[in-house]
């Protein structure tokens, strides 16, 4: 089953679509890592984005089936570190919309749960999206962890996965279709945002008391 999937932002300044999505072209995890967690902070979104444990709902895909059809001026991404993952939000209300590669090279987006527009997917969401595969990073996990049947990492087979997707969707150019890249330039859309040393101490201070 294949079909599109709506996203927006909570303030509706935002929106987009995943084009031809289905469990087949993409994974579905849970990343319980520090980082993920602190990202949330960041926005002062965890009750939209965390489950109880911390863990973020990411459908991981190329990001050439996401189409931004509205707002794409009010997208912001940040790094948490120098060498970070870039993390794209709408800075219009701080929702998150995904994590890429700092490299256009690199065609791969982890799509955020809250991003998806639940009333207009309707139950067609998990449908599309499938199960989970995984829960990774259980290290970081918050609570009781002995029930929650998370990896400690990224185990192999999923990391094959990842790379078969980066891969694939390279070989068909998806990086020039890219919707957080520049398609000549290849660079990001929006300049990002490296937290300071200081910023970076009250997100995961916060993080830390949660």
């Amino acid at each position: 089953m294949q079909a599109d999937l709506p996203v927006r932002c909570a303030c509706g300044a935002v929106r987009g679509i995943v084009r031809g999505i289905s469990r087949h072209r993409g994974n579905r995890v849970v990343c319980y890592c520090d980082d993920c967690q602190s990202f949330a902070h960041f926005l002062g979104s965890v009750d939209r984005i965390l489950d109880g444990h911390g863990g973020t709902d990411i459908f991981q895909m190329s990001p050439a089936r996401l189409e931004i059809t509205g707002g794409v001026d009010r997208l912001a991404c940040i790094r948490l570190r120098p060498r970070g993952l870039l993390r794209w939000y709408a800075g219009c209300c701080r929702t998150p919309i995904g994590n890429t590669p700092a490299s256009w090279k690199a065609p791969f987006v982890g799509l955020i749960h809250s991003c998806i527009d639940r009333q207009a997917a309707g139950p067609s969401r998990d449908e599309l999206l499938g199960p989970v595969r995984a829960r990774i990073h259980a290290r970081d996990a918050k609570g009781d962890r002995v029930k929650l049947a998370a990896h400690e990492r990224v185990p192999a087979w999923l990391f094959l996965r990842i790379l078969s997707i980066l891969l694939v969707a390279r070989l068909r150019a998806d990086h020039t279709r890219s919707p957080f890249f520049d398609a000549v330039s290849g660079e990001p859309i929006a300049p990002p945002h490296v937290l300071t040393a200081e910023e970076l101490g009250r997100v995961e201070a916060a993080r830390d008391r949660a």
